[in-house]
């Protein structure tokens, strides 16, 4: 892997649809690691970076592809994800592309090894993380864009250090960010302190209807017509509902602007959304993963709860009447 990335000199770094902090903060931190190496980097992806990553968005390009050819490289750099299906408009250039192709993720893969090189831990909090042990490898030291990078992985994909894969690793390179910089407060605003006025409305329209089954362990959600879809910080919403004690499953469904259903599924116990997110063509972590449902929405959530409710029957056998 190493000499495959001294070996380049022009390199795509790619993630999937709809990137999240970790997704983002990956490739910043990765794009100026290449960068010091003299590597020509492109990041591109299937969907543009949300507005809350604005401050790593006016240090590094984040290209949105539009069908256009990709750019020349000899390396191509998946973060944060390792299935070409979820690279949206991207996974058939890519999977076309002769270049060297290079995995960097924690997610749980199913399907063919169909890579070149890879750093692949699951027990890793984040991509991010992942990076960072690259750095390392590589002998370049973070530089205050690179940091926020890695920061942003990190508080993202543990909640701000709330969540379970937070471990020693994680806060000792978090607290190393901010020796070179990083102002945890700035970012923590940046990310979830810039919401839009109607949130607040928006939130209490979808708790309106909250339903729940299987003796109260699973919360489910779904966007109507009237609540309309949700596309703001959806972790707040999910960590509300699972503030609620019985709760051990979230499952949120939304309206997208094509039409399509998405879903975001969490657990706060050893429960694995995972494997249900999968029966929909979705994918993630056993305690946090997404996927995208064909509508309309009474289908979908029917589909899925019908689904869920078998999950969580096995899963609770013992306590579920």
């Amino acid at each position: 892997m190493l000499a495959a990335i001294h070996a380049s000199s022009s390199v795509i770094l790619t993630g999937h649809e709809r990137p999240d902090g970790d997704c983002i903060g990956a490739q910043a931190a990765l794009a100026r690691v290449l960068e010091a190496l003299g590597k020509r980097v492109h990041v591109l992806n299937p969907d543009p970076p949300e507005a809350a990553f604005d401050y790593l968005a006016s240090e590094v390009e984040y290209g949105v592809h539009t069908g256009e050819a990709l750019p020349e490289h000899d390396l191509c750099v998946l973060l944060d994800i390792s299935e070409l299906e979820r690279c949206g408009s991207l996974a058939e250039p890519l999977r076309a592309s002769s270049a060297s192709k290079l995995v960097i993720d924690h997610h749980v893969h199913h399907g063919d090894e169909w890579w070149d090189h890879c750093l692949v831990d699951r027990s890793a909090s984040a991509t991010g993380l992942l990076v960072h042990r690259l750095a390392a490898a590589l002998g370049v030291e973070l530089d205050p864009v690179a940091s926020a990078g890695v920061f942003t992985s990190l508080v993202t994909d543990t909640g701000w250090f709330k969540y379970s894969n937070t471990d020693a690793e994680t806060l000792r390179v978090a607290g190393e960010m901010v020796t070179r910089g990083v102002q945890p407060d700035l970012l923590f605003s940046a990310i979830y302190q810039r919401n839009e006025p109607a949130l607040p409305h928006e939130l209490g329209q979808l708790l309106a209807n909250l339903e729940y089954f299987a003796d109260g362990r699973l919360a489910l959600l779904a966007s109507d017509p009237k609540g309309g879809p949700f596309d703001g910080n959806s972790d707040l919403l999910l960590d509300i509902l699972r503030s609620v004690d019985r709760v051990e499953v979230v499952l949120f469904l939304r309206i997208a602007s094509d039409g399509r259903i998405k879903l975001s599924a969490r657990s706060k116990g050893s429960f694995d959304v995972n494997a249900l997110a999968r029966e929909f063509g979705g994918g993630g972590h056993v305690k946090a993963s997404g996927a995208t449902l064909d509508g309309p929405m009474e289908a979908a959530r029917s589909a899925l709860l019908e689904a869920a409710l078998v999950h969580i029957e096995r899963h609770f056998a013992p306590a579920v009447t």
